[in-house]
């Protein structure tokens, strides 16, 4: 007989039935019927109920069991009774009569409990994460993160990508956030970098002549921690492909990730229609880049309906060059009381509030009249206008928003999200994807430099003339896939051109020789035969998320930092002691109080 157990707590059936059996694995919990000792054994793949009675050699010893003892147990397969039978477990037509119990780990007083659904603190799940993990939610949600790994895996394979690893220690690049710098013993006063994202190489494997690859990499990045971002490390779906077109790119990416939500969705309907928004169309339509197009609510400029008109707050504001008005409609939300609702919202977003206007029956049964302080100001000809415009009726609404959108899309996206929410329109049985396409190539800085918006690696739209103009107006061939209202691709056709590449740097403040600093290695690649190429990477972490239905990542992450990037089990960050600082050729200087 095997040492630890000859079958899985998953395993045995009624065709088992007298047959003596090995089995190992945690104490889930221990009940006193009657003077019968009842063990519920638990491993990775399931629970089996196993007995004791005072007959039995090992009552004693089944006695002083703790919860979360690892334990051996050797015994008789007996069938349950009819009455007992537990239809909820595949074991659940047997039972093992315990002969003989090994404590093969004891475990002490418990910092939180396996068994039930009692809720911890984030900071006491996070430092005691490996009895967190033995919990049957998280074993969940871990198995399904490796079984979509697994899937994304095989469908790479499937469409004729080979998986190749590149380095993790490698040197600093502006991808869009902070670095995680790595001292050099060898090289005193120089650092590597951990690698944001396999960008470069990734690029160099097309210039390699590979001509598609994929990698499930590791991305670190030294940010600030939101719920639906790790503040340190992350992994995605890296892919890239030579002489493709950014249609090529979408081709391969959905049939890979729709196919994971529909294996993983949980019956959820998976949109196989994903439609292409301009970044602009976006940011007018759902104030954010990362739309959640289960709510079908699209927000409108009125801007002209509001100048010059009764309502002065805007109507002053329309006076001012950049700013416009917009609305958001609220079908079936045409009540004072849902208006005073959605004020109140407001105010708590730091707004002074939210004009509205809701149509109800004229009160003289005449048809729809517009009411709200908007409307008696704006009078019936402009607020029927508005009406027509957003195509609302009896019982629904409008909200306004105004001022330069720079300022307020953010939070119009936001009101937008909140009302489908508040009105139950919303579809939460569902996954809606769409393509964001045209990002700007460049964006204004706080202080008045321009910088990349997105991707510095990615194809100016037009190529070397489009960097002759207004780099404002300049659109590159980069994208973004959103699903549910979080991003969860982000890639693009790739500036394969030295020349191109040399000008658009020089637009956001590098000059010659500081790309041929930074950059080096790519740019001397792309000097001897560089095919077009593009690409994309997808987020797991966040994949999984979604298909879990969880709100914070850090649910589906095997051993996540907290909120503060601390690694609360092992003690990360720590500080270096003498020796290493010395090795290192550095030295902590105390931060000023």
């Amino acid at each position: 007989m095997h040492a630890y157990r000859t079958k899985t707590c998953a395993e045995l059936r009624a065709s088992d039935v007298g047959e003596t059996v090995r089995l190992a694995g945690w104490v889930h919990r221990v009940r006193d019927h009657g003077g019968i000792l009842f063990v519920d054994l638990r491993d990775h793949y399931g629970i089996t109920q196993c007995l004791a009675d005072p007959d039995s050699p090992a009552f004693a010893a089944v006695e002083k069991l703790r919860a979360e003892s690892c334990i051996r147990i050797d015994g008789t397969v007996k069938a349950r009774d009819a009455s007992l039978v537990n239809p909820k477990i595949p074991t659940g037509e047997v039972e093992v009569f315990i002969r003989d119990v090994e404590v093969l780990g004891p475990a002490g007083d418990l910092p939180l409990q396996v068994f039930g659904d009692q809720e911890y603190p984030e900071e006491t799940r996070l430092r005691y994460r490996f009895l967190d993990l033995r919990r049957d939610e998280m074993q969940r949600k871990m198995t399904l993160r490796s079984d979509v790994v697994r899937s994304l895996r095989e469908r790479m394979w499937g469409q004729g990508f080979r998986e190749f690893q590149t380095p993790i220690i490698t040197a600093s690049s502006p991808e869009g956030a902070r670095d995680f710098l790595v001292p050099s013993r060898l090289h005193p006063g120089k650092f590597y970098a951990l690698p944001q994202a396999p960008q470069q190489f990734k690029q160099l494997l097309m210039v390699s002549g590979f001509d598609r690859y994929f990698q499930i990499a590791p991305c670190f990045r030294d940010e600030d921690p939101r719920a639906d971002r790790s503040p340190t490390d992350f992994y995605q779906l890296d892919m890239e492909m030579s002489f493709v077109t950014q249609e090529d790119v979408f081709a391969v990416a959905q049939p890979v990730i729709q196919g994971v939500f529909e294996e993983f969705g949980g019956g959820r309907t998976v949109d196989a229609d994903w439609p292409r928004i301009s970044y602009r169309d976006a940011a007018l339509w759902y104030g954010t880049d990362k739309p959640d197009l289960r709510n079908p609510i699209r927000m409108q400029v009125v801007s002209e309906h509001f100048r010059g008109g009764g309502f002065g707050i805007f109507a002053k504001l329309l006076e001012q060059d950049g700013t416009e008005v917009r609305a958001i409609p609220a079908p079936k939300g045409g009540s004072r009381k849902f208006a005073d609702r959605m004020n109140a919202w407001a105010q708590k977003e730091g707004l002074p509030g939210m004009g509205y206007i809701f149509w109800r029956q004229a009160e003289d049964g005449s048809g729809v009249e517009a009411a709200g302080p908007v409307a008696k100001a704006l009078g019936p000809e402009r607020t029927e206008a508005i009406r027509t415009q957003l195509g609302l009726g009896l019982g629904d609404a409008a909200f306004f928003l105004g001022g330069k959108p720079d300022a307020f899309e953010k939070i119009a996206g936001r009101a937008r999200t909140v009302i489908g929410e508040e009105l139950g329109l919303t579809d939460k049985d569902r996954f809606a994807f769409c393509w964001i396409v045209d990002f700007p190539m460049y964006e204004k800085t706080d202080d008045g430099r321009i910088d990349f918006s997105h991707n510095p690696f990615s194809m100016p739209q037009g190529g070397l003339e489009a960097l002759q103009g207004d780099p404002l107006q300049v659109h590159a061939y980069q994208y973004d896939l959103a699903c549910n209202g979080y991003e969860l691709i982000s890639g693009g056709i790739r500036n394969h051109r030295p020349d191109i590449m040399f000008k658009a740097f020089e637009i956001a403040g590098y000059d010659h020789s500081e790309v041929e600093k930074r950059f080096g290695g790519m740019v001397n690649a792309f000097r001897y035969g560089a095919p077009p190429h593009g690409g994309c990477a997808a987020g797991i972490d966040r994949m999984v998320m979604l298909l879990a239905d969880e709100q914070n990542i850090r649910e589906v992450i095997l051993f996540p930092m907290n909120q503060r990037a601390e690694d609360l089990l092992m003690g990360a960050p720590s500080e270096p002691t003498p020796t290493q600082l010395r090795e290192l050729g550095l030295r902590v200087v105390a931060e000023a109080k």
